[in-house]
């Protein structure tokens, strides 16, 4: 594929600049960050006091992390001549509104040195192994669009984001203020690492045409539209049973079947894509998987609050 190659980009709108930055973060992903440091902080609750000093600063460093790693993904689109002024979708700040892809590559690294500091800061009051689990972080986070083979562009985005965005940020959030990490942390994180995996999947069904075009190798390709959407579905059946299963095993409080609630969110998302067949038509449905996340998360989240304290 050959790097886009435009150089004149339009002016951005003065009075619209606060939203265009503010956009250019991809604010419906960054609960992605949020849910998990809440969840793992929520967690420890029963093993120690909360250190809430550590915990917005594990906040922030997530938050900054995702941040950064939506602008390098929309610098890399452009670059690769994936996003254009008709592309669907909160990216093409670059094409559209006219900010200068230097100027986000420039602001996802600075983004990612501010979160490094505080990652000094979470050292200092814990264990340094988590330095070296934070750039591993960074790193997925730059090479997710970046690099020579970038890892959206293969069937292993979910895992990945899943992985990194979801259940090792609630185990990090957890060991800062714990002090380990625990089965039934781990247990718990499960389904967060599916239900971020889901909002990479519902992306990607809904760009499945364009990323087929430009040569990607994502699971919902690999799939097809029918199977992956069988898949999305699978994988918010699972979360809600593992819950379910975990209650029944006696390893949570009951207290966490309120992620029930969060269920319509979950069937708007699948439904939203069935018969569709244009981008713009499948947007609910991509942003009704992320709610779900967020609410499920926050959910477990409550439940554990509830729990603790009754």
């Amino acid at each position: 594929m050959q790097p886009q190659a435009q150089t004149n980009f339009p002016p951005a709108s003065n009075s619209k600049n606060w939203r265009v930055w503010w956009q250019l973060t991809r604010p419906h992903t960054l609960t992605a960050a949020f849910v998990p440091v809440l969840l793992g902080t929520a967690l420890a609750m029963e093993l120690t006091e909360i250190n809430f000093g550590l915990f917005f600063a594990m906040l922030a460093a997530s938050l900054l992390i995702q941040a950064a790693t939506n602008m390098f993904n929309e610098y890399y689109d452009f670059k690769r001549g994936l996003d254009t002024e008709d592309s669907v979708g909160i990216g093409g700040a670059i094409v559209r509104e006219g900010i200068k892809p230097k100027t986000v590559l420039n602001l996802a690294f600075g983004l990612y040195g501010i979160s490094i500091l505080l990652g000094f800061y979470i050292c200092m009051n814990t264990s340094w192994w988590i330095a070296a689990i934070g750039l591993a972080s960074m790193a997925v986070g730059y090479l997710y669009t970046g690099g020579p083979l970038p890892i959206a562009y293969t069937p292993f985005g979910e895992l990945f984001a899943g992985f990194f965005m979801g259940m090792l940020i609630i185990l990090i959030s957890f060991y800062i203020q714990a002090g380990t990490v625990t089965a039934t942390s781990v247990l718990v994180s499960f389904p967060i690492l599916i239900l971020v995996g889901a909002i990479l999947l519902a992306n990607n069904i809904r760009d499945l045409d364009g990323d087929k075009e430009f040569g990607r190798k994502t699971l919902a390709i690999l799939l097809g539209k029918k199977g992956a959407i069988k898949l999305l579905a699978a994988m918010f059946i699972v979360s809600y049973a593992w819950v379910f299963i975990l209650i029944a095993m006696n390893i949570i409080t009951p207290w966490l079947a309120i992620v029930v609630l969060s269920a319509p969110k979950a069937i708007k998302a699948t439904k939203g894509f069935i018969g569709k067949t244009l981008p713009m038509q499948m947007m609910p449905a991509m942003k009704a998987t992320a709610q779900t996340n967020t609410i499920f998360g926050f959910l477990l989240s409550v439940g554990l609050f509830i729990g603790y304290l009754l």
